[in-house]
């Protein structure tokens, strides 16, 4: 197995197609590489974190309210997202891109 996956590191590591993958996916180590992460990782969990009742709140209210049912249903999804509360999954992928972005070359 471990064999395998070295193989397959090896591949990617030579692939000219593949480092031009990556490379566009990549955020830049610039001021507004870091400030794209930050925006669109963390910024909507901390707006979710401080204006969460507020936010379900009013979700919950659009839901009972909306004339359109496609609409109430996004809404009732809504609240339930906002319920939720943070989302560890998006913080987490903005900590490991925030790290890629440092460490790289």
């Amino acid at each position: 197995m471990k064999a395998r996956i070295e193989a397959v590191k090896h591949r990617i590591e030579n692939d000219p197609k593949m480092q031009e993958a990556i490379g566009r996916i990549k955020p830049k180590r610039t001021f507004w590489g870091i400030a794209g992460i930050v925006l669109f990782f963390f910024v909507p969990e901390f707006v979710t974190y401080i204006w969460q009742p507020e936010l379900v709140a009013w979700a919950h209210l659009h839901s009972i309210t909306e004339p359109l049912a496609l609409q109430r249903t996004l809404y009732t999804q809504l609240e339930k997202m906002f319920a939720d509360g943070v989302s560890w999954l998006n913080i987490g992928i903005g900590v490991l891109l925030l790290v890629w972005v440092w460490r790289s070359k």
